[in-house]
């Protein structure tokens, strides 16, 4: 049985939530491509690692001369001699202090402008991805990749990361000191440290997978609290909320059930870690204590061996710790460069073309031959030719699925066509500057989408070519003007998230007022008016009997009613063009566009009897 429409073969059975597969990358690829976002800053990287082999000296330092300062003086009673070694000592323990607070702050500030810049380039790749990608990834999937995995790259500096390679060089100074003070003493304080790398490598091999998995989860939680959150206005209404709740219980249960797996990893490393150094211990004791009464080992020697076996299980114990922080990140890693590599399938070409203001023919559209399917060989639009010419009001009407908004997707290349050509102002579409192309053509959605800010900024949207009296003069002539200047702020009212404050109506006529605005040479009107009372429709089609007379249109419009001036009408029916005409040549010929008309109007009528 094959999958459902819109569900990935590999996602069937998984949810509408579902975490896409990633695929697995070593740590040195990802470490490389995490590089190229630090090189900016590799002054201060350098200076950073440049530090760490001087930490490490002086970490390897101290035990030293305790060992110097108990064999040396305490035993031969030169306080002079001892007084000048804990001098030593203290300083550096000082110079140890200064580095790793300068070290630290220093990793910190490389983190955060690294991945700053990370960020800012996931949400500029964001920018360029087709809306195929939006239409099969949830948004709250999409936010965690820019959020939550960037945090916990972040996470990785902040543990001490990078002083990874400092505890490497510290452990490996520590066997060699150990190595040059005793062998025989060294090869057993390391006797059990093999048992300790095989367990290490155990863990790590079962900690990625899990840690990939809390990635996936995390992923899928936002997805399911964006939805939640975004429709819970629905959910009320419907009484839907113990349905949403059991939802999000079970992605929660399986992301908690993920925590305690990686839990199980890390505790059972830890108590690895513990027992190793506790035999350890033992065994220096043990048979140091015996090598001391055959006057074979200095006292001052077998401290020095503890205080090196207590520094070398430090970084091991926060290893441990480190490591989980570590593969944690490597699986967010995963993901955020996964992200990096969606394939930018729409984009312009080298030598892009625009049109300007003197062209022939700007501000028309044609259709040649065009086919499309969003997915395989399921065509949604067959053999489509049409010329619109400039300056020509030209209505999309057709049974909801008949390929109508589809089709102008294709006039601003959100999607490509399968075959044929699309031309704008006389070139192809793939053939222009994809920003200038999208400035030629402006559109007005059925749901109009506003952004937190001001009335302004909606109408603007900040661009530094459009100015306020070319907003204010939008606002006028999509009759608001009246509406603006009823708020205690005018332009500078606040909209709240997806323009809450605003009626239906008033959302609509702003997104007309952008359109404007934007000053387009083609505009497109997807069903416009089809959420907007009898009122506002007749405000908007006022403005547009004045703004459309010099400028391309291309209006689809399930209300018959607001489509009946247009200079053609063009009817599509499964995804083909099947009558093209004016309102009374179509009404004439009494097929499809008739029957929808005659249906519309039988709808509209009072049953017989009712009130008036």
């Amino acid at each position: 049985m094959s999958p459902p429409q819109g569900v990935a073969p590999g996602e069937q059975g998984r949810g509408i939530h579902a975490e896409a597969d990633v695929h697995t990358t070593s740590d040195a690829a990802l470490l490389w491509r995490l590089w190229g976002f630090m090189r900016p800053y590799r002054l201060v990287f350098f200076l950073t690692a440049a530090m760490l082999p001087l930490i490490s000296g002086l970490m390897l330092l101290q035990p030293w001369l305790i060992k110097v300062g108990i064999d040396d003086y305490i035993e031969n009673g030169d306080a002079a001699g001892l007084s000048s070694v804990g001098a030593i000592f203290i300083g550096a323990l000082l110079a140890e202090f200064v580095l790793l607070y300068v070290q630290y702050y220093l990793t910190m500030w490389l983190a955060q402008r690294s991945l700053a810049d990370l960020r800012e380039a996931l949400f500029a790749h964001l920018g360029k991805l087709p809306q195929s990608y939006f239409d099969r990834n949830p948004v709250g999937r999409t936010v965690t990749r820019l959020t939550t995995d960037v945090d916990v790259l972040n996470e990785a500096f902040a543990s001490g990361g990078m002083t990874i390679f400092m505890d490497l060089m510290t452990l490996s100074g520590i066997v060699a000191v150990m190595m040059w003070i005793d062998w025989r003493l060294a090869l057993v304080t390391l006797a059990a440290v093999p048992l300790l790398l095989v367990a290490i490598d155990f863990f790590r091999r079962r900690a990625r997978v899990t840690y990939r998995l809390i990635r996936e989860r995390v992923a899928r939680i936002n997805s399911v609290l964006q939805e939640s959150i975004s429709g819970m206005s629905t959910i009320q209404l419907f009484a839907h909320e113990e349905e949403s709740f059991r939802s999000f219980d079970k992605e929660n249960s399986l992301h908690r059930d993920a925590y305690n797996r990686s839990n199980i990893y890390e505790a059972s490393l830890f108590s690895v870690v513990e027992v190793v150094s506790s035999v350890s211990g033992a065994l220096v004791i043990w048979y140091g204590s015996g090598q001391i009464l055959a006057g074979v080992v200095a006292f001052g020697t077998l401290v020095a061996f503890l205080e090196y076996l207590q520094k070398f299980f430090i970084p091991i114990r926060d290893f441990s710790a480190k490591y989980a922080v570590l593969q944690s990140a490597m699986a967010a890693g995963e993901r955020v460069f996964a992200l990096l590599d969606e394939e930018v399938t729409i984009a312009a070409p080298r030598d892009a073309q625009r049109a300007s203001a003197g062209d022939r023919g700007r501000g028309s559209l044609s259709f040649q031959n065009v086919n499309f399917a969003y997915r395989g060989d399921d065509l949604i639009l067959h053999d489509i030719s049409l010329e619109v010419h400039p300056g020509e009001m030209v209505a999309v009407v057709g049974a909801s699925g008949s390929g109508k908004t589809t089709l102008t997707k294709l006039i601003g290349r959100s999607f490509d066509v399968g075959s044929g050509t699309v031309k704008v102002s006389g070139i192809d579409v793939r053939d222009w500057d994809l920003q200038a192309l999208r400035r030629e053509v402006g559109i007005v959605l059925q749901d109009a989408f506003l952004f937190r800010g001001t009335i302004g900024d909606n109408v603007s949207l900040g661009r530094e070519d459009t100015d306020e009296a070319q907003v204010r003069a939008a606002i006028r002539a999509a009759n608001l003007e009246a509406f603006v200047g009823s708020r205690p702020r005018g332009l500078d009212e606040k909209i709240r998230e997806r323009g809450n404050n605003l009626s239906v109506g008033q959302r609509q006529l702003l997104a007309f007022a952008r359109a404007l605005a934007y000053d387009p040479q083609i505009l497109i009107l997807d069903e416009a008016t089809s959420s907007v009372d009898t009122q506002t429709e007749a405000r908007i089609q006022e403005a547009l009997d004045r703004l459309l007379a010099n400028r391309t249109s291309i209006v689809i419009a399930h209300r018959l009613s607001t489509i009946e001036r247009a200079d053609r009408i063009v009817v599509l029916h499964h995804g083909r063009i099947r009558e093209v005409g004016t309102h009374q040549e179509l009404l004439g010929r009494g097929e499809i566009y008739a029957r929808l008309h005659a249906l519309q109007y039988a709808r509209a009528r009072p049953v017989e009897g009712s009130a008036a």
